[in-house]
């Protein structure tokens, strides 16, 4: 009927409500899991149960941090999303990519590996072959470097632990070292003096250094080389460190190691230097933090003077430390070896929220000038005119 109003339906739950709702019933799972499986593992004898722990640290750790990675990768987009920054510009995606809320679906209900290589067109068919087809560039740079490119192979260069894990799980599986103490012995072939470890580490790095060369090749920019150099420094400190096992101590311990700890010094520098200067930018004030819509977070974050002491004095002592995840003569203390790599993780994070801006600085200020550069002057306007008087 005209004019009538129409009864709003009680006693349905907003969606807000239902998605809090499932959060803690999930939550509330995940906690009972861990209580039944903590309590089962201590039952266990004292030697059984430390063995057992290394063997779920092995072959799981490098699984939680790549889904760490992707849910922080979930996070960058929602800032994005909510800020001036468009992203999906910067990247050169289709409308089709996936947003944050697919992204954390995605680390929830999906089997990542068998996701990712699905012929068939489904589950985000396009962004599937974004990744791989980035993936490959990344491998052969045989062609021009675009920002995609090297930004992933970027973040690859945090994950190197990750790979050289998930290479020693598959190491493992293949030679039948399942339960079994062989990872310890010196002259096992997935043990620690094993020359595969260095090189899965520094493979990350060669991929970043050859683009770095590819795109000297095309731009010549001298900028390029000196990037290609910094890469290059990650190198003697994989390197030096897997020597340790291959020289006698007293030579690691005069010459070697001194070298391995002045390499680590450059490399923590010289990256530091170049996120600062280069990579973000911080001659000019960001607005990373501008959301769309004001907010709390807005108030306590943007133009904030903490956030840039906590930004360069956290990347400082992240890059640092990037050393000890780096050494193959430091991975018995694989606790200590896996809280770096996931602060890693967190390092990387931030440093998206800067050089994904910085880079969409960059393309605004190149429109801006490309358009004012169009537009003719007040005086070409005046001469081309027939109609003016003097």
């Amino acid at each position: 009927m005209k004019g009538a109003s129409v009864p709003a339906v009680v006693g349905m739950p907003s969606p807000l409500f239902l998605w809090r709702f499932k959060a803690i019933l999930f939550l509330l799972w995940g906690l009972c899991c861990c209580k039944i499986g903590w309590d089962s593992v201590m039952r266990m004898s004292a030697d059984l149960r430390d063995l057992f722990l290394y063997e779920v640290f092995l072959y799981y750790n490098p699984l939680f941090l790549v889904a760490l990675m992707i849910w922080l990768w979930g996070v960058n987009l929602w800032v994005f999303a909510q800020s001036s920054v468009n992203y999906v510009k910067v990247f050169d995606l289709a409308q089709t990519h996936l947003s944050h809320r697919e992204i954390w679906r995605v680390l929830l209900y999906a089997i990542l590996l068998i996701v990712l290589l699905s012929p068939f067109d489904m589950f985000y068919l396009s962004s599937r072959f974004y990744f791989l087809r980035t993936m490959l560039r990344i491998v052969l740079p045989l062609q021009a470097i675009t920002f995609p490119d090297f930004f992933l192979a970027d973040i690859f260069t945090s994950m190197s632990k990750v790979f050289s894990d998930l290479e020693r799980s598959v190491c493992r599986m293949v030679n039948r070292q399942v339960a079994t103490i062989a990872w310890f012995e010196a002259d096992s072939i997935c043990g620690s003096h094993s020359i595969a470890i260095p090189l899965v580490l520094v493979l990350p790095y060669l991929c970043r250094f050859f683009q770095c060369i590819r795109q000297y090749k095309d731009t010549k920019e001298k900028s390029c080389l000196l990037n290609a150099l910094k890469y290059s420094t990650a190198v003697p400190v994989i390197f030096l460190s897997a020597l340790k096992y291959h020289v006698f101590p007293d030579q690691w311990v005069s010459f070697y190691r001194p070298l391995w700890l002045i390499s680590g010094v450059i490399n923590s520098l010289y990256s530091f230097y170049w996120d600062i200067k280069r990579d973000w930018d911080l001659s000019i004030l960001t607005r990373i933090f501008m959301f769309k819509s004001p907010s709390t977070w807005t108030s306590l974050l943007y133009g904030r003077n903490w956030v840039y002491y906590w930004v360069l004095g956290s990347n400082l002592v992240l890059r640092c430390t990037w050393t000890y995840k780096l050494s193959a003569h430091l991975r018995h203390n694989y606790l200590t070896v896996f809280a770096i790599t996931a602060l890693e993780m967190l390092r990387r994070f931030q440093w998206v929220f800067f050089r994904v801006e910085n880079e969409w600085n960059k393309m605004t200020a190149k429109q801006n000038f490309e358009m004012s550069s169009d537009m003719p002057s007040e005086s070409d306007r005046l001469l081309e005119s027939s109609s003016h008087t003097v």
